[in-house]
C-alpha cells in the first residue's frame, strides 16, 4: 500500500469516526456558519448535512441566544481558548427531545457543549469546532437527588400529624428570631394555643377523633398565618 493511499485510508476512518461518534459535532466559520454536521445532530435535529451546510447556525436553530452565543464565540476566537457551558447554567444549546430509556420523561436532552478552537496553517483561529454531549440521565438523576433531599429536609423539620414544624425545628426558629428582635428591638410575638377541654374529646370520642381535632387546627393556623409566620406544634395538644 501507497503512504498516499494509507493517508488517505485515515482520513475515511477518521471521517467516519467523526460522523459516528456519540457526541454531537458542529465546525463553524467565524460567520457562524456550519461547514460539518456530524451523525448525532443529524439524528437528533432531523437534518441533513447537506441541508445545513453554508447555512446560519441562528436560522436554523431559533433557540440559540445569538448575543449569548456570538460573545461565547468571539472569546474563543480571540484567545485561542476552549470555553465550556454546562447543563446547569443553561440546560441545553440545541433543543433536542430525549430518547433516553431511563430517563425517558425527560422533556428535552440535556448538554454540556465545549467550545474549541480551530487552528488554520498560519496559525489563525479559521474555524470554531462545538462538542455537544448528552447529559440527561446525569441531569436528571442530580434533579432527583436534590429533590429528594429537599423533601427529606422537609420531613425532618415537619410534625406528622399537624404537619406544622415539629418542636426541634420551631425552637431553633425562636431562637434565632430572638436574636434578631435582640439587635433590632422591632415588634414581635409569640402565641401559643392550648384546646380547652380536650382530654373530654379523648375520653368520649376516642383518641382517632382527638387527631382529627389537632388537625383541623392545624389547618386553620396555616389557613389564616402570614407567610412570614412561624408555626410548630409544641406538643400534645
Amino acid at each position: 500500500m501507497t503512504l498516499e493511499k494509507s493517508q488517505l485510508n485515515e482520513l475515511h476512518w477518521l471521517m467516519e469516526m467523526l460522523h459516528n461518534i456519540d457526541v454531537g459535532l458542529v465546525v463553524l466559520d467565524k460567520e457562524f456558519t456550519i461547514q460539518i454536521f456530524n451523525g448525532f445532530m443529524e439524528n437528533h435535529s432531523g437534518l441533513l448535512p447537506r441541508q445545513v451546510k453554508g447555512k446560519l447556525i441562528f436560522d436554523l436553530f431559533e433557540e440559540i441566544p445569538q448575543d449569548w452565543f456570538t460573545r461565547k464565540a468571539e472569546s474563543v476566537f480571540l484567545l485561542k481558548n476552549k470555553a465550556f457551558t454546562i447543563w446547569e447554567q443553561r440546560p441545553y444549546l440545541f433543543k433536542f427531545d430525549s430518547y433516553r430509556p431511563v430517563t425517558g420523561s425527560a422533556d428535552f436532552m440535556y448538554q454540556n457543549t465545549t467550545f474549541i478552537p480551530l487552528l488554520s496553517s498560519t496559525g489563525e483561529v479559521s474555524h470554531l469546532c462545538l462538542l455537544v454531549y448528552d447529559v440527561t440521565d446525569n441531569a436528571v438523576h442530580k434533579q432527583g437527588l436534590k429533590k429528594a433531599n429537599e423533601e427529606l429536609a422537609i420531613l425532618s423539620q415537619t410534625d406528622g400529624l399537624t404537619q406544622l414544624f415539629n418542636r426541634a425545628h420551631w425552637e431553633s426558629c425562636l431562637l434565632a428570631e430572638h436574636k434578631r428582635w435582640g439587635r433590632s428591638q422591632h415588634p414581635s410575638s409569640l402565641v401559643m394555643l392550648d384546646i380547652d377541654h380536650f382530654k373530654s374529646v379523648n375520653d368520649s370520642y376516642g383518641h382517632v377523633v382527638g387527631d382529627v381535632v389537632i388537625r383541623h387546627l392545624s389547618n386553620l393556623i396555616r389557613h389564616h398565618v402570614r407567610e412570614t409566620d412561624i408555626c410548630g406544634r409544641y406538643g400534645g395538644e
